[in-house]
C-alpha cells in the first residue's frame, strides 16, 4: 500500500525537473545483444573494439605514381629531371615480386603495396608519363621532375591504427565512421544495447484511421504516427497498439496486447486528464501504479507516469502539440536511457528573443525558429501556440524555454532554446 506521503506526492503538480527525475529513476538500460554492423548504427557499444590488425596492414602508395628511392631523385627538378628505369607495374591488391634498386622505379597505383627497396613515391603528375592518356602502356623509363623525401606519398603500416590498440570504448554510440573502421578491422558484428521496444497507444472514441473520410465529431489518429516517428528518431522500435476506446475494458485490452508483444515502455496519448472519459489513470491504478499525473509545464500539464504490470508507462496529453512536446521532454530521454545512452539532452543554445512572449507561469516550451546570426542566435515564435496548432510545430526548429514563475519575456531578452531539429537547421 502506498504511504500517505507518497499519495500526497502523487497528487501534487510536479516541476518538469522533478517529474523527469522520477521517470529516469525508474529506467534501467536494457541487456545487450549481438547485431550486424548496419543494425548497430546509433546504438551503444557494450564491449570495446580492439584492433586485431594494423591499419594500414602494409606500406602502400597514397598516389598514382612511381615508387623509388628518394636519394635517387634528390637533384631532380623541372629543368633537370632524373631518368630512371621502370622495372614493374604494381596495381592495388597485388604485391610486386620485383625489388626497386638504385636507378630504378616501379609504377604504382593508389593503395598498391610499396615494392621492396622503395622508400617514397613521386606522383605521376611530376613525371613525363602521359598519364591522362586512355592507353597507359608501361614505359621502359621515366623522367622525374621533382625531388621527394623518404616516406613522401607513402602510407606506412600501422600509421593509422596499431594491432592491439583499443579503437572504441564500451559505452560509445556508434556512428558511420565507427562502423567503417570496425569493418576495416574485420568486425562484421557488434555487441550493443538492445533497441527499446515502445508500445504506442492512442485513446479516444473520436479517432479514425488516417485513410478514413472524416465525419462529424471524428478526427484522424495522427498521434500514433507522430509518437512512433519520435520513437524511431530516439533509436527505439515502435510497436503500434492501435486505438483504445474510452473505456477501462478497451484500454486494458490494448495494454495487455502490449505485454504479449514484449514492450519495454508504453507511451499513450489522451485519457490522462480529468474528463469523464479519461480512463487511463484508473486502469493504471488498478493494474499497476501511478507515480504522478500532473506536471507544471505548458503545453502538457496532464501527464501520467507509472507502470502497467511492471512495464514503465508514460501517458501523454491528447492534443497533438502537447503530446509531441511532452514526449520530447519525458519519453525521449527514457528511450535513450533504456538504450544505454548517457547523453539524454538535445543541444541547447542561448538565444536573443526578437519578440515578446507571455506565459502563465508554468515552465513553458514555446515553438520557435532559431537563426544563426553574426553575434550568436536569434529566435522568433512560430505564431499561434495553441496545443492543437500542429502547423506551428512543423515550422519550429526549437522549443524556447520560459522558466517557471516567469509570465512575460520581453523582446531582446535572453532565453534557452532546446534544438529539436538537426544541427544543420541553424
Amino acid at each position: 500500500m502506498m504511504s500517505p506521503d507518497a499519495v500526497m506526492r502523487k497528487n501534487e503538480d510536479l516541476s518538469v525537473a522533478e517529474a523527469l527525475a522520477q521517470v529516469l529513476g525508474h529506467i534501467q538500460a536494457l541487456p545487450p545483444e549481438d547485431a550486424g554492423l548496419l543494425d548497430a548504427l546509433d546504438r551503444v557499444l557494450v564491449d570495446p573494439v580492439i584492433a586485431g590488425d594494423s591499419l594500414p596492414p602494409f606500406a602502400n602508395s597514397s598516389m598514382d605514381g612511381y615508387a623509388l628511392r628518394a636519394g635517387d631523385v634528390a637533384p631532380a627538378g623541372r629543368e633537370s629531371p632524373v631518368t630512371l628505369r621502370v622495372v614493374a607495374d604494381v596495381p592495388a591488391g597485388a604485391p610486386s615480386p620485383v625489388e626497386v634498386t638504385s636507378g630504378t622505379a616501379a609504377r604504382v597505383m593508389t593503395g598498391a603495396p610499396l615494392p621492396a627497396g622503395a622508400d617514397a613515391v613521386v606522383p605521376v603528375e611530376d613525371t613525363d608519363e602521359k598519364w591522362r592518356s586512355r592507353v597507359r602502356a608501361l614505359p621502359e623509363q621515366v623522367s622525374i621532375y621533382r625531388s621527394v623525401r623518404a616516406g613522401d606519398y607513402v602510407r606506412m603500416a600501422g600509421e593509422d591504427i596499431s594491432a592491439g590498440e583499443q579503437v572504441l570504448e564500451a559505452g560509445h554510440v556508434l556512428r558511420p565512421q565507427d562502423l567503417g573502421v570496425m569493418a576495416s578491422l574485420g568486425y562484421s558484428r557488434a555487441r550493443v544495447v538492445r533497441r527499446p521496444r515502445v508500445g504506442i497507444l492512442a485513446t479516444g472514441n473520436e479517432l479514425v484511421p488516417v485513410t478514413a473520410a472524416l465525419t462529424p465529431g471524428k478526427i484522424r489518429n495522427s498521434n500514433s504516427y507522430a509518437q512512433a516517428a519520435q520513437v524511431l528518431a530516439a533509436g527505439g522500435e515502435p510497436i503500434l497498439l492501435g486505438v483504445a476506446e474510452d473505456t477501462e475494458q478497451g484500454v486494458r485490452a490494448r495494454l495487455d496486447s502490449a505485454l504479449e508483444l514484449g514492450v519495454d515502455l508504453i507511451v499513450s496519448s489522451a485519457g490522462v486528464s480529468v474528463g469523464a472519459y479519461d480512463v487511463v489513470k484508473a486502469v493504471l491504478e488498478e493494474s499497476g501504479s501511478v507515480a504522478f499525473w500532473r506536471v507544471r509545464m505548458r503545453p502538457g500539464k496532464p501527464l501520467a507516469f507509472g507502470t502497467y504490470a511492471e512495464i514503465p508507462y508514460i501517458g501523454l496529453p491528447g492534443n497533438p502539440v502537447s503530446a509531441m512536446v511532452s514526449f520530447e521532454i519525458f519519453a525521449r530521454p527514457a528511450i535513450l536511457a533504456l538504450g544505454g545512452h548517457q547523453k539524454l539532452r538535445r543541444p541547447r543554445v542561448e538565444v536573443t528573443l526578437m519578440e515578446s512572449i507571455r506565459s502563465d507561469g508554468r515552465e513553458s516550451y514555446v515553438r520557435g525558429i532559431v537563426t544563426k546570426v553574426e553575434r550568436g542566435y536569434e529566435a522568433l515564435t512560430t505564431g499561434s501556440q495553441g496545443s492543437h496548432v500542429m502547423s506551428s510545430m512543423v515550422k519550429a526548429n526549437a522549443l524556447l524555454i520560459v522558466p517557471e514563475g516567469v509570465t512575460e519575456v520581453l523582446s531582446g531578452s535572453s532565453l534557452t532554446a532546446l534544438m529539436i531539429d538537426r544541427a544543420e537547421s541553424i
